[in-house]
């Protein structure tokens, strides 16, 4: 597996444990809000940063994915 592989791993179980979620529910919020395509995108910058740093960098990208009408 990619290093980006463990990494979207990785976040999704930080993620799931912060918001005491079962992975099932991660995986589709993730896909709901094109997490997954996100944090790929940005796995240098994200990578380097600590886990309550990513769990509120999603928490943004999600409130931002829910007021955007398109």
């Amino acid at each position: 597996m990619s290093n980006e592989g463990k990494f979207l791993v990785y976040c999704l179980e930080i993620y799931k444990s912060a918001k005491d979620l079962t992975g099932k529910q991660v995986s589709q919020l993730f896909t709901k809000y094109g997490i997954w395509e996100y944090i790929y995108s940005c796995f240098e910058a994200l990578h380097t940063t600590g886990d309550k740093y990513i769990v509120g960098d999603i928490d943004l990208y999600i409130e931002a994915r829910q007021a955007d009408p398109a």
